[in-house]
């Protein structure tokens, strides 16, 4: 695996949407409302900061009906992690980590 090139990326920088890509950094999939749990914000809130990740290209968001219930999974784009990924190495850089 090659290192990744540190690139501070605003996108991803603000805490809830930094959250949010830690969180599906790690998974495939997460429902939204885990992620709104995981965030600790409102439904809207989370659904402001995941079209703001959506718009990027660097969230995926999916519906599907169970149980007569549409569900909202999100998750991580290839390009999404390779935002997530840099700006991460981009913090650990100025912060001499």
């Amino acid at each position: 695996m090659t290192a990744v090139e540190p690139r501070f990326d605003p996108v991803v920088h603000a805490p809830p949407r930094l959250q949010v890509c830690g969180l599906l950094a790690v998974v495939d999939t997460m429902d939204f409302a885990t992620v709104r749990d995981q965030v600790g914000v409102s439904d809207s809130v989370l659904s402001k900061h995941v079209r703001q990740l959506e718009e990027a290209g660097y969230v995926q968001v999916r519906k599907a009906t169970r149980a007569s219930r549409v569900r909202t999974s999100l998750a991580l784009t290839a390009e999404g992690r390779r935002a997530f990924d840099a700006h991460v190495a981009e913090l650990r850089r100025i912060t001499g980590g």
